[in-house]
């Protein structure tokens, strides 16, 4: 795990565990969804200790802050020596949503009738 002065931003990324592979931490660069000081960074960018990054998952924006730079993929419990996560619990709160615009019916209950769908459209709005 030796510290370095130069870090790509993807190779950090995967480092860190934001991503799973390189590859996608390098793809999520080229689809501007990573951003730092308000511009979006291309993979070859060079982290800096110190540096907020902001990271577009869908449906959260990440906020991280670079505590070290690490070249190396570390283990999950000594990530929080080199990232400090600066998310706000609102972001976080995100991902515990339900999606509730979808409805479920039993296997097996057919279509609904003419009265079970306008139950529905009335329940979720549709006109």
């Amino acid at each position: 795990m030796a510290v370095s002065e130069k870090v790509r931003i993807d190779k950090w990324l995967w480092a860190v565990r934001v991503f799973k592979t390189r590859s996608m931490a390098a793809e999520a660069c080229k689809k501007g969804r990573i951003i730092i000081n308000g511009s979006e960074v291309k993979p070859s960018h060079e982290v800096k200790t110190g540096e907020i990054i902001f990271v577009r998952k869908l449906p959260v924006i990440y906020t991280l802050k670079v505590k070290e730079l690490v070249h190396n993929r570390l283990p999950a419990h000594r990530v929080v020596e080199f990232v400090e996560d600066l998310t706000s619990p609102e972001e976080v709160d995100k991902l515990k949503i339900k999606d509730t615009a979808f409805f479920t019916r039993d296997r097996g209950a057919g279509r609904p009738t003419k009265k079970e769908r306008r139950l529905l459209d009335n329940i979720f709005d549709k006109h």
